[in-house]
């Protein structure tokens, strides 16, 4: 059997406002969590930093706010010495017919970004929607439109408007789920009419800090309280959907790069089930709409019980009505773990059979197609894969082309696995969508160095350079393979 797309394939790329659009205070938006995030490495984790109005400065070690201390009601300015790469971004902004253009030129039928909740509803609470942001999302769905791209988007990647989180504690508090359902409601009056396919939240079982859920405290309480209150919102989003918008199609993506046990002892086998039930709990809760039997189990691992969280009836009612359509999820490596192992939403140890990325990331296609499989035969539902890709140093030539066969080798592999898991073993898949089609800032790092594109931005770790776009070779290579529907790639 020939390993080509099934009719009515959707395949392109996938991007997040925060790390791709830019143009930071433009048009009435306001800082969003993520624009107090700074860059870093490998070697020096990002951190936020803000100046309090007395003066104090919170600047923790760690990736995201954990600080005790920090007042609600608070509003923090940035520091002069520090770089906070949100703010630039690579300026779709004001690049965004450019990279459109360059998406239908690579063959994108279907083109996944977010929109900046602070774009819309500057602090969160405003009575009328910032018509200045609708506008901006306006001119990118008509350029889409221009292409017969179809959008996919995201209503919230792991950021909300910075004075929610400061004032409620982010999704800590319920009275987040109520504002989100309103920002989501003017999104589907404003475009409902042009977009099918929805995603609630991003990688939401990645419960950080200021990630996807908003606190700066991250006690287990916080974090699957405020998992929780996403899920209702979330429910309560897709059932409104489904009646503003007949026939659209709504999922939350998560992180589901998986973890194999590190040997055939029977105990870390047993730690694998478990370890990937902290994932599960999260695909189950709202692709079958009720909490999985295992709850309290996985919740007793961060030392509280299930009936420690706030949960109403009409929470679980409202789970049960606004299950989720498909399962949509991020792939990019394989880990191993063992018994003893610390707990973890993602990761792991590395995989001794693997080849890694510069990154330590283990090169794992049929991984790509032992997910698929898994998330099919548990969920039964059509599954999408919205982001896939592999972070390298590029190195330009004095013209600023680039020659990344590893790239087009880690794509042809995962492409073929994909494949296979829909022709071979009859998973049900929507689509896919490459991460970051053209570079853009990396989530984990804050680096320009650490790029996912097919297409080359100039600009660097510090925000320097002409921003100017060049295709690489894989943009050739990636252009075929959408031509052909999948029969170029290479077993």
């Amino acid at each position: 059997m020939k390993k080509i797309f099934p009719d009515g394939f959707l395949i392109g790329g996938a991007t997040a406002s925060f790390q791709f659009e830019g143009g930071f205070g433009e048009d009435g938006h306001l800082p969003s969590s993520h624009d107090y995030e700074t860059n870093g490495s490998p070697e020096h984790p990002r951190h936020h930093t803000m100046k309090l109005p007395d003066g104090t400065i919170v600047k923790p070690e760690s990736s995201f706010i954990d600080a005790q201390d920090v007042p609600m009601d608070a509003e923090p300015v940035f520091l002069d010495d520090e770089y906070y790469p949100s703010h630039k971004a690579v300026d779709f902004y004001h690049h965004y017919k450019e990279d459109i253009k360059l998406m239908a030129e690579a063959g994108f039928n279907v083109y996944r970004f977010s929109i900046s909740w602070s774009r819309i509803f500057p602090t969160g609470e405003e009575e009328q929607p910032n018509e200045a942001g609708l506008a901006f999302y306006d001119k990118v769905l008509t350029e889409l439109e221009k292409y017969q791209i179809q959008p996919l988007i995201t209503i919230c990647h792991d950021e909300m408007p910075m004075p929610l989180a400061l004032k409620y504690d982010g999704w800590n508090s319920r009275k987040v789920i109520d504002l989100y359902v309103k920002y989501a409601k003017v999104l589907f009056e404003r475009f409902g009419k042009r977009c099918k396919y929805w995603l609630t939240f991003n990688e939401i079982n990645a419960v950080r800090g200021f990630g996807p859920t908003g606190v700066h405290k991250a006690s287990g309480l916080d974090r699957y309280q405020a998992a929780h209150n996403m899920f209702v919102a979330s429910a309560k989003t897709v059932k409104m959907g489904h009646e503003m918008m007949p026939g659209s199609m709504f999922s939350t993506m998560y992180a589901l790069s998986t973890v194999y046990p590190a040997s055939c002892k029977p105990e870390d086998v047993f730690h694998v089930q478990q370890q990937l039930r902290e994932n599960w709990y999260f695909v189950d809760t709202m692709g079958r709409g009720a909490y999985p039997s295992y709850a309290n189990a996985i919740l007793q691992h961060h030392g509280i019980d299930f009936d420690q969280l706030d949960i109403t009836d009409e929470d679980r009612k409202i789970l049960k009505e606004g299950q989720l359509d498909f399962i949509s999820f991020s792939y990019y490596r394989s880990n191993t773990v063992k018994a003893g192992d610390k707990w973890f939403n993602v990761g792991g140890s590395p995989n001794p059979y693997l080849e890694t990325t510069p990154w330590g990331w283990g090169v794992d296609p049929l991984g790509l197609r032992y997910t698929m499989n898994m998330v099919y035969d548990r969920i039964q539902k059509p599954i999408f894969i919205v982001e896939n890709g592999m972070g390298a140093i590029d190195e330009p030539d004095e013209n600023g082309y680039v020659e990344d066969d590893y790239r087009i080798k880690y794509m042809n592999d995962h492409l073929l696995a994909m494949t296979e898991a829909i022709n071979n073993d009859g998973v049900e898949c929507l689509g896919y969508t490459m991460w970051g089609p053209i570079d853009l800032v990396s989530l984990s790092t804050g680096e320009m160095k650490k790029r996912y594109g097919i297409i080359y931005v100039d600009m660097d770790d510090l925000g320097n350079g002409s921003l100017k776009r060049i295709p690489k070779k894989s943009f050739a290579w990636m252009k075929e393979v959408i031509a052909s529907r999948g029969e170029k790639l290479v077993k």
